[in-house]
């Protein structure tokens, strides 16, 4: 075998590759080949992997062996090459034959090529030539070859890649065991592959990380192993693994679909994982629409999905989920595995998604998922809950790729329209539903329900609700996502009020699950039951009565209202119910639900549903009784009734003490007129049973809302079984009603009629002591009439009378005897206390509260109040002011005090003043020393003409006793009490003297004010107010003294003792202190300064020299002082107007030549103003700000630079600008100020090798650029001189440029003032090099150089590459102008097209159609294959189609013309149907296509751009025409047998059953009856059809004939058939039977056009094999194709059996 195979080798190397003659001239061509398909195929190292495995899967193994391969990697070097690693793959496949080695030695001449329906799953053709990505010398050791490739070309034929070379060493077959294992013989077929030493590392790391699942839709390869070998295990560096595939066959499900089970385990270094995928694979047939050349032979596609139970198998982060066999790198985030024979991208990591025939192919896959899934949900025994698995298949997350999520949504669209989803089942049987037929239960109901199933609550009807209820299992939340995905929704709102009232879920549940029911609707009110019919359901327990439970809706409750007491108390108001009827609204929980309701921890959400939606109450004992007291309306026996149920709830314990006296608050009661009384003030006792009717008659509290009670309360009585004896409910009354007598009775804010006169000494006493009991609450009314009632007894001179408590006096005898005997005769009444006796004395404090009066400071006022009563009707008399002084001077010699006395009196306007009567109190007996105060006040002086001066002296101190002012002793408050506004003008001296010392003691603020606004201060200017004058002083005179008009007080005129008075001075605005004199002088000088023309040298001059005498004075300074002088404008400039010193300069020679350049402000030192004198004051103007040195002038240059006429700015003058930018930079930290920058980037000033321009206009010249001078505008440094280039900073601040983006800016722009093509190149090669890129929008981009015609062409004119070379005369071809170095620049940078675009093409197509008749060969083909590549978008196909009106055709003479006619686009056609194409073919009808074949140009894509731009289809643009046959021919009958027969009949009734065509019965019937009435006749005659074809642009009409060998007149129903010889040719008897099958299927068909081609084909095959019974059966079950039993009456009335 060796041998032979080593000959083998030989032949090869000498027949075809000239090993030993000639060399071979496509040698170079083919291994250039190799390589370039090589290199560009695969994009990473891991293909050749992917390719070894698929060349192992397409191979063929004996029978009954498992097919495995191999992969072995080592450091061993077997092949003596120097490899640092060598990779063994072995593989036990029958072995390479003498085809597959001349296979591998050719360039596209694979053994698979065209046997992909045999299963071979290669793509790309080039298979073991992949491994040169990682090895430079492949080893093949099989069935007896032993030879290598090498990728270098062969020294003898100089081709590399395909040339064998046998091997005898290195390695040897022992080699290749000890590597294998000496434990097994090795396999068949072994390749050694030495690796390049780039390649170890990524071919260990994708050996590491192959996929578990590699093996999961290959149908041959069992096993995959992978390891390293070498001597210490502990040293790999490759994680091994071992994958095995199992699979169970195999269900069948129908004839195109079948599903299965494989098992994959990998065992790794440390561990083995498994995981069983369950298996869909079914066939689809390949749609016309979706056909592709690569897959011409491919009628059907097989898709296979994966659903992996468990944890998928893996190696990293993702798996993938698109299989071509082999996995792809697409990770989909779909749950399942997609596997068919998709086209991949060259680097195999993907599917071509746009591709037509993937995208059939995923429009299948939704149709297998929903088979797939149907199948695992549905046939199957096991329980519900089992089949969650399954439905985490559902692709419920998106993919990442837009065209996956299509198929998504195709799944879930299909899903949803089947009966997948389980639900509610209690009879055991399995029920599935379509997702929008079944609804969700929220989590609390099922917990009610699961509850109410194990009570034995009946919940069989829980789907007869309007909706199916999902499966417990799957109604969960971690199923949301997949039922959500699947459009699930919740139940309605009002599926359960229907089902908690269909399923009884309130009585037929233990009281715990009736809770949860109420609180499931309490919780969910507000956002599911609003406004459902839950409000209908009966879902309230309650009971009126014990024993007895009702039930009740929300809607029909009211007007009850739920009741919840505790439980002690709930038995008790049960009982008392009965007694009243009123309460029969207001019901209870039943007590068991209850307590269950007391123990949820949810209650208070139960609770506040039932407050919102019915009457509810906690009902406590006491609301209880508020409740019964709101309904016990007008009748008096339930009013008597409640106080006795009070009286015994308390009694009982029911109700508290503080609860009682709560309820009995508002209690109703019935008075003495038998009325129901619920609003009162107080209650009376029964007057039977009171004290109150002896003392007032009557009840005086009846206006005040005070009743008197009925006297049935006295009475014994029953009430709810308990007995209430005789007068007991009384004391309850006067406890918590209130019920009162006197005295402990309030009394009434009303006059008792008794008091107005005598009572008797009794009634008195109670009177006492009605008062004593309620002393702190005595009506205003009452007491009125206790006051002014004359009850009281008393004595006055020895005789008795009754009055009014408040005009008697209960004496003591140390002071009635002294004012019976005073020198004011006044009777005083006292208290009889003789007839009232001892027991008078205890209500002392109550006679006083009456009104009685017991003191002597009583009876003094008694006395003065008495005087001032007279003084109120008629003035004193002075004897009377007399005898009032005396009085008190008798008091006062009685050791008494007249203090009360006084007090009477001293209040009185009595006392008559200089300013009328008044009171004592603030008069003043006038002396002297009063003087000058009465010059500025009006003062109350005592009227010495009506009193007597010397009279009033001998009563001194009685008069200062009443109040009166005797002394001045500095009493300056009375000064400025009576001040006297219109008096303080023109102020004598005294005066203003004793005006400060008011102002010094009281500081008294109207004083003040008054004083401000007043000419009380005498100046050398006259009388002026305070705030106009100043007070002298040394220090700071010199202020005064600049200008003249600052008031000075007259010190004079005042003395020495006025400057005492600084601070009273200050408080009434004298200015006193230098900060004072500051701001008058300052509002002067801001005056002056504001009119220039009140300043004048002098006053400068002043004002220098006192700031100078202020600075060297020991005083601080005046900030408001200092602010003046430095921010008034004071200062002369020789731009002639005044300015602050911060705005002025003091000038100095380093100024000089910014002269010319800006305007500045210097103090003018001429002769006119300051002369040379004002720079003696240098340092003073330094410290206000002036500028005196040119390094800190820089912000008088910001702001005054003004840039003049370029021509007239020197180099100095530049030079020293820039300077001052220096400077600025240093001040500013870097950045100057933008008014500077902006005046001096703006101004064209600096002198460029372009002219002025401004700066951001200019550029710092740079060597290194490769530019000259004079190709921008870089700065004319030899204009300024050397010292420039020291200013590269500031001219760089300005904005000039010197770096290389500011220099392909502005040079982009400047290059357009060129025409000199040198410096043009050199300018775009400078930007290239620079990589620059135009703004947005700029017109530096819109033109582009052309040497060859000096001129600027427009960019949209310019092409990068003409490749066709079409377009020489139409467009700028750039190429053909500059280096292509530059091409990439103009492409990138201008945006020039690479080539000519879609419109170029157009309209060269345009010029084509005006211009020429004919074109070559090569510029169609160029044209076309342009087009070929570009119709892909709508745009593009839109635009061809309005653009290309002419066409190129076919034509006989094309070999010889030497061109390709072009045809008006109406006038050709799309040959498509072959028959028709041979009756016109020497016509120029039909569409060019290019001769040989063009691969890039195929006649299909062709095609499909013909149709895009409209060209029709022959056979739909053909006219047919039938000739007429002439009676005179020979016709006979045929029969039945001949044509149209049983076998027809049953075929075609076949066809018309399919379902999927949806033709009744009764259409079927018809079909048939028409066919089988037909009349067949023969006919000699020759059958012709004309052809007619029009051709509109030329107004002309092609002709033909064409024989037909049947016809079908439908209206006669005839078939004319010609006569046919039985020993003709086959292509005769085959172009019959088609001629046959079309007629009969257009005949049968002629109202469903679109069945016409497949029933076609059907009877066409039938007639072949002459309707032959078996034949014919075997056709229709091959087509799934059946008769229906009642369309077997069809066949057997037309064709009984005995029919011949």
């Amino acid at each position: 075998m060796a041998e032979a195979a080593k000959q083998h080798i030989d032949q090869i190397r000498k027949t075809k590759f000239s090993i030993g003659g000639d060399e071979n001239p496509l040698t170079e061509d083919l291994h250039q080949a190799v390589k370039n398909l090589s290199a560009e195929l695969y994009a990473k190292d891991v293909h050749f992997l992917m390719e070894l495995i698929q060349n192992a899967e397409d191979n063929e193994y004996p029978e009954g062996v498992d097919p495995c391969l191999e992969f072995v990697i080592t450091s061993d070097d077997i092949t003596a090459t120097g490899a640092p690693a060598t990779l063994l793959i072995f593989n036990n496949e029958k072995g390479f034959s003498e085809k597959n080695i001349e296979s591998i030695c050719s360039v596209g001449r694979s053994t698979k090529k065209g046997n992909r329906k045999r299963g071979y799953i290669g793509e790309k053709g080039i298979g073991f030539k992949s491994v040169f990505l990682i090895t430079s010398r492949p080893y093949i050791f099989s069935k007896g070859y032993q030879i290598r490739f090498n990728e270098d070309p062969c020294s003898y034929c100089s081709l590399g890649y395909i040339v064998p070379e046998w091997v005898d060493h290195h390695p040897s077959p022992a080699d290749i065991q000890r590597i294998y294992g000496s434990g097994s013989a090795l396999p068949t077929t072994t390749i050694i592959l030495p690796l390049k030493g780039d390649k170890v590392k990524p071919v260990k790391e994708q050996l590491s990380s192959v996929h578990p699942e590699v093996l999961l839709f290959l149908s041959k390869i069992k096993r995959l192993s992978i390891r390293e070998h070498c001597q210490n295990p502990n040293l790999s560096t490759v994680n091994s693994i071992g994958i095995v595939s199992e699979t169970d066959f195999m269900t069948r499900k129908s004839i195109d679909a079948e599903s299965y089970t494989i098992h994959l385990s990998a065992s790794e270094t440390d561990s083995e994982k498994q995981c069983s995928y369950y298996m869909w694979r079914q066939k689809f047939p390949v749609r016309h629409e979706n056909r592709v050349e690569r897959r011409s032979e491919v009628e059907d596609w097989v898709i296979t999905l994966a659903f992996p139970f468990g944890e998928r198998l893996g190696r990293g982060d993702s798996s993938p989920g698109i299989y071509a066999f082999l996995p792809t790198e697409m990770v989909t985030n779909l749950p399942f595995i997609i596997q068919a024979d998709f086209i991949l991208a060259s680097s195999r990591e993907t599917i071509l998604l746009d591709d037509i025939w993937n995208q059939g192919i995923l429009n299948c896959v939704p149709s297998a998922f929903v088979n797939a899934f149907t199948s695992l949900v549905k046939k199957t025994d096991a329980p519900v809950s089992s089949l969650l698995p399954a439905f985490n298949f559902l692709p419920v997350r998106q993919s990442s790729y837009p065209k996956l999520n299509v198929v998504r949504e195709s799944i879930k669209a299909k899903v949803c329209a089947e009966e997948i989803v389980p639900s509610v089942s209690h009879s055991g049987q399995k029920l599935f539903h379509r997702p929008c037929e079944v609804g969700r239960l929220v989590p609390a109901f099922w917990d009610i329900l699961v509850k109410a199933r194990r009570e034995k609550a009946s919940l069989n009807n829980i789907s007869s609700h309007g909706i199916y209820v999902l499966d417990s299992s799957f109604d969960r939340a971690e199923n949301d996502g997949v039922l959500d995905f699947l459009g699930l929704k919740q139940v309605s709102n009002e599926w359960y009020a229907k089902c908690i009232q269909g399923c009884d879920l309130v009585r037929s549940v233990s009281e715990d699950t009736y809770v949860e029911v109420l609180l499931f609707v309490a919780e969910n009110w507000q956002s599911m039951f609003q406004g459902t019919n839950m409000v209908k359901v009966p879902i309230l327990k309650y009971v009126v009565r014990k024993g007895v439970t009702y039930l009740s809706s929300l809607s029909d409750f009211s007007p009850r209202t739920l009741c919840f007491p505790t439980v002690k108390n709930q038995e008790w108001l049960l009982d008392w119910s009965d007694e009243f009827r009123c309460m029969s609204n207001f019901v209870f929980m039943p007590q068991p639900t209850l307590v269950v309701l007391r123990a949820c921890s949810k209650k208070d959400t139960v609770l506040n549903w039932f407050k919102g939606k019915i009457k509810v109450t906690t009902l406590s004992f006491s609301d209880y009784t508020k409740r019964l007291l709101e309904n016990l309306g007008g009748d008096k026996r339930l009013v008597l009734a409640y106080a006795h149920f009070l009286h015994h709830s308390i009694s009982r314990k029911f109700l508290t003490e503080d609860e009682g006296v709560k309820c009995c608050k508002d209690m109703p009661l019935v008075d003495n007129y038998g009325n129901v009384n619920t609003s009162r003030t107080g209650v009376l006792v029964p007057a039977s049973q009171g004290k109150w009717i002896s003392l007032t008659g009557s009840n005086p509290w009846r206006q005040d809302g005070y009743i008197e009670l009925w006297e049935e309360y006295l009475s014994s009585g029953r009430f709810a079984g308990v007995l209430s004896s005789h007068k007991a409910l009384l004391p309850f009354l006067k406890s918590y009603a209130d019920a009162g007598d006197v005295p402990e009775i309030t009394p009434p804010n009303a006059a008792i009629p008794a008091l107005s006169g005598a009572l008797r000494k009794e009634n008195a006493l109670l009177l006492l002591e009605w008062i004593h009991c309620n002393r702190y609450s005595l009506p205003t009314k009452f007491m009125d009439s206790v006051r002014g009632g004359s009850w009281l007894r008393t004595t006055m001179n020895g005789s008795s009378d009754y009055r009014p408590p408040s005009q008697s006096f209960y004496h003591t005898s140390s002071w009635g005897s002294i004012l019976q005997g005073g020198s004011i005769l006044v009777d005083i009444p006292l208290v009889d206390r003789s007839f009232y006796g001892k027991e008078i004395e205890r209500y002392k404090e109550e006679l006083k509260v009456a009104g009685v009066m017991f003191e002597f400071s009583q009876a003094c006022e008694f006395v003065g109040d008495h005087l001032m009563r007279l003084a109120e009707t008629s003035s004193l008399s002075r004897e009377n002011v007399f005898s009032i002084l005396k009085f008190i001077r008798y008091l006062g010699e009685k050791l008494l005090s007249p203090a009360d006395f006084i007090r009477a009196v001293q209040k009185g306007s009595w006392l008559k003043t200089a300013t009328g009567y008044r009171s004592p109190d603030g008069a003043v007996l006038y002396s002297q020393e009063w003087k000058a105060a009465s010059l500025i006040s009006d003062i109350p002086f005592i009227d010495k003409d009506c009193y007597g001066e010397a009279n009033l002296k001998g009563f001194e101190k009685e008069l200062e006793l009443l109040g009166v002012v005797v002394q001045f002793s500095n009493n300056h408050s009375l000064i400025v009490s009576h001040l006297n506004a219109s008096k303080l003008n023109y102020l004598t001296a005294e005066a203003m003297l004793l005006v400060l010392d008011c102002m010094r003691y009281l500081s008294p603020w109207k004083l003040i004010s008054l004083l401000r606004i007043s000419q009380c201060f005498k100046t050398k200017n006259g009388y002026k107010t305070p705030a106009e004058c100043f007070i002298p002083d040394p220090e700071w005179s010199c202020l005064v003294s600049v200008f003249d008009c600052f008031p000075l007080i007259d010190e004079g005129f005042y003395g020495s003792k006025i400057f005492s008075y600084k601070e009273e001075l200050k408080q009434i605005g004298v200015v006193v202190q230098l900060e004072e004199a500051v701001k008058g002088f300052v509002r002067t000088f801001k005056q002056k300064a504001t009119s220039s023309s009140c300043l004048n040298r002098d006053t400068s001059m002043s004002l220098l020299s006192c700031y100078k005498k202020l600075m060297e004075s020991s005083h601080k300074f005046p900030e408001e002082l200092m602010k003046s002088f430095k921010e008034l404008q004071w200062l002369h400039t020789t731009l002639g107007d005044f300015r602050a010193p911060k705005d002025c300069i003091l000038f100095e020679q380093d100024w000089e030549h910014l002269r010319l350049v800006a305007n500045l402000p210097f103090i003018n030192d001429s002769s006119n103003w300051y002369g040379k004198s004002i720079y003696g004051y240098k340092n003073d103007l330094k410290s206000l700000g002036v500028t005196v040195e040119m390094r800190q002038g820089m912000g008088h240059v910001v702001s005054s630079i003004s840039l003049p006429d370029p021509s007239r700015i020197t180099p100095l003058s530049a030079i020293s600008l820039l300077k001052c930018i220096t400077f600025l930079l240093e001040d500013r930290y870097g950045l100057l100020p933008k008014e500077f920058l902006d005046k001096v980037s703006s101004v064209k000033w600096l002198k460029t090798h372009a002219g002025y321009r401004c700066p951001e206009e200019c550029l710092l010249f740079d060597n290194t650029w490769e530019l000259e001078r004079c190709d921008g505008p870089f700065i004319d440094e030899e204009y300024y001189g050397t010292e420039l280039k020291g200013f590269k900073k500031e001219l760089v601040a300005i904005g000039v440029g010197n770096d290389s983006a500011k220099a392909c800016r502005l040079l982009a722009t400047h290059v357009y003032n060129h025409s000199d093509s040198d410096a043009i190149s050199r300018i775009y090669r400078f930007l290239s090099k620079s990589e620059w890129r135009p703004e947005r929008g700029s017109a530096s981009a819109g033109r582009i150089w052309i040497p060859s015609e000096c001129k600027w062409a427009d960019v949209s004119s310019c092409v990068v590459y003409d490749k066709d070379k079409l377009f020489g005369t139409k467009l700028n071809v750039l190429e053909n102008h500059y280096d292509s170095r530059l091409l990439g620049f103009f492409s990138s940078a201008f945006e020039v097209r690479a080539s000519p675009s879609v419109e170029d093409y157009c309209a060269l197509w345009k010029d084509w159609e005006r211009t020429k008749e004919r074109l070559s060969y090569d510029e169609c083909c160029a044209f076309w294959r342009f087009v070929a590549r570009h119709s892909y978008t709508t745009k593009a196909d839109k635009f061809l189609s309005e653009s290309i009106s002419r066409l190129p055709v076919n034509t006989p003479d094309f070999s010889n013309s030497g061109g390709i006619l072009l045809c008006d686009k109406s006038d050709v056609f799309v040959a498509d149907d072959l028959l028709l194409k041979d009756l016109f073919t020497e016509s120029p009808v039909f569409v060019w296509y290019p001769s040989p074949s063009i691969p890039t140009l195929s006649q299909t894509k062709l095609t499909e751009i013909y149709r895009k731009l409209g060209v029709k289809e022959i056979s739909k643009c053909v006219e047919m025409s039938e000739a007429k046959l002439t009676d005179d021919g020979v016709k006979t009958e045929q029969g039945e047998n001949h044509l149209i027969g049983r076998g027809l009949v049953r075929l075609i009734l076949g066809f018309l059953s399919d379902p999927s065509l949806k033709i009744e019965a009764e259409e079927r019937s018809e079909i048939i009856q028409g066919l089988v009435t037909l009349n067949v006749l023969e006919t000699p005659e020759t059958i012709s059809t004309e052809y007619t074809l029009n051709l509109p642009s030329k107004g002309e009409k092609l002709v033909a004939k064409a024989k037909r060998m049947i016809r079908w007149e439908r209206e006669k129903g005839i078939v004319y058939a010609e006569k046919m010889e039985k020993a003709c040719v086959k292509r005769k008897v085959l172009e019959y039977a088609t001629c046959f099958a079309e007629v009969i299927a257009k005949g049968a068909m002629w109202q469903r056009e679109e069945l016409i081609g497949g029933l076609s084909e059907l009877v066409k095959m039938a007639y072949l094999v002459e309707f032959d019974e078996e034949a014919l059966e075997f056709l229709m079950k091959s087509k799934n194709l059946q008769v229906y039993e009642e369309d077997e009456k069809l066949i057997s009335d037309a064709y009984p059996l005995n029919k011949t």
